[in-house]
């Protein structure tokens, strides 16, 4: 398994950024002597010959785009080299373990998986591991000594998502501080892998991380974190360490909004270290579902973090999953005059208007009785649970939405006039007449973004 080539790592699609989901595994696999081959499929086609040299494939599954890729990818590759040992791993991997351990894969790891991949390899190397499938195992939650990420033969940066500022376009490079979660959204996959578990990566491999992506050409990062202030304390560490040491770089993050709340007074801080953008998963402004997914956070939370953030001078920028079975109309018509009334319309990529609940196997939601009046059958070959609206208009607006988002996001429409679009379709789905709003103004300020707008 030495040799070069003898294993790949297959990156599927990682929110539009260089994957670190297998820069990390081959930085472990080379420190252990191993020399992997890495493709990423969201930006160069799988190369037939790399495929048929290998004796490992291992696919990066961690969100649920990157399953359905990578089911392809492994269909392709059992195609090709029929004798090759084929391993998912991520947060959907061990999730749907069942359906993959059935069909195309070998074996499944989820949550700290590197040291576990590595002990894989050379369990295939010693000849322990035939090709009867392995049994599903419960995801690895050990805290691992972290070599730097090996990012080399990995696609440029200028590949990837960039960040749009002042007109712009900038190269944008992506780090961890943290892995896993210590919260227990009942919609979110993390949970069901992690426990309300996270591990912190040390301050000196994340240094070394952003100082080869500052080398690569990149002025902002993002810190991917499922949550960046889960350790405030290391958080700080980390932006006051980035910030010293690259004192132009600015940076984005993720954080609920309960941890905007609890750590308002450091939001001048972060913004006089770099920070460019928050994003925050307010989901909703129904406090009725918010309780459903367990958020922790209600409809006045949201507008106090958006006030909080805003008057630190950094932009706030909501996702929200508008499509649930407890979501009415009125929630939905509310939702988007919010969005209009706190002039949030250039923070929000239209995408997010459209999204549904996204149920997979093992979700939290389906151990509650709040969604099994809705609820329907595993769509297996899908990876998640169907379920259906008690009103069937709003399945009709939701069709409606995903195709206008969908062909303005092809177009590259201005989001200000597909807003306007979805404004209109939710009006007409309650009868009102729709009042279109001026053209936007083509030159107009607009808040920083990553030129990615897709994110499940």
């Amino acid at each position: 398994m030495k040799e070069p080539g003898a294993i790949l790592l297959v990156a599927c699609y990682e929110l539009g950024h260089q994957p670190l989901t297998v820069a990390w595994p081959a930085a472990f696999l080379e420190r252990a002597g191993y020399s992997p081959a890495v493709v990423d499929v969201s930006v160069d086609p799988l190369d037939a010959e790399r495929v048929a040299r290998a004796k490992l494939v291992a696919i990066s599954v961690p969100m649920h785009t990157a399953l359905r890729l990578g089911v392809v990818v492994a269909e392709r590759v059992r195609a090709i080299n029929p004798g090759c040992y084929i391993a998912f791993y991520g947060l959907y991997a061990t999730l749907n373990a069942d359906h993959l351990l059935s069909g195309v894969g070998d074996s499944v790891m989820s949550g700290e998986i590197e040291s576990a991949l590595v002990r894989l390899v050379q369990r295939l190397e010693a000849g322990a591991v035939g090709r009867t499938r392995d049994a599903p195992v419960a995801p690895t939650l050990e805290k691992l000594p972290f070599p730097v990420p090996s990012r080399a033969k990995l696609p440029i940066l200028k590949r990837y998502a960039q960040l749009e500022r002042d007109g712009g376009l900038e190269l944008a490079g992506h780090v961890e501080a943290s892995r896993g979660c210590k919260h227990l959204c009942r919609h979110c996959p993390i949970p069901p892998v992690y426990g309300g578990r996270f591990f912190v990566v040390p301050l000196e491999v994340l240094l070394a991380d952003v100082r080869q992506q500052v080398a690569a050409g990149a002025t902002h990062i993002t810190f991917g974190d499922p949550d960046f202030l889960n350790g405030p304390g290391h958080a700080l560490a980390v932006t006051q360490a980035v910030h010293a040491e690259f004192p132009g770089l600015t940076f984005d993050f993720t954080a609920k909004v309960e941890h905007l709340l609890r750590h308002r007074e450091r939001l001048p801080e972060l913004a006089r270290q770099g920070c460019a953008f928050i994003v925050t998963a307010a989901e909703s402004l129904s406090d009725t579902v918010l309780a459903h997914l367990d958020k922790g956070h209600t409809r006045a939370d949201i507008e106090t973090a958006l006030d909080a953030v805003r008057s630190a001078g950094i932009t706030l920028r909501p996702t929200w999953v508008p499509f649930t079975p407890w979501t009415t109309l009125d929630d939905y018509r509310e939702l988007l005059d919010f969005v209009e009334a706190h002039q949030l319309v250039d923070a929000i990529d239209p995408v997010q208007y459209s999204i549904r609940l996204l149920v997979p196997p093992g979700s939290l939601l389906l151990d509650g009785p709040a969604l099994r009046p809705y609820l329907g059958p595993l769509v297996r070959d899908q990876f998640h649970y169907r379920w259906t609206h008690p009103d069937p208009g709003m399945e009709a607006l939701h069709a409606g939405v995903s195709a206008a988002v969908a062909a303005a996001a092809a177009q590259r429409e201005d989001a200000a006039i597909t807003f306007d679009r979805v404004r209109a379709l939710a009006g007409r789905a309650a009868g009102a007449e729709h009042q279109s709003f001026p053209a936007p103004a083509a030159g107009r300020k607009r808040a920083p973004r990553l030129t990615e707008p897709w994110f499940c």
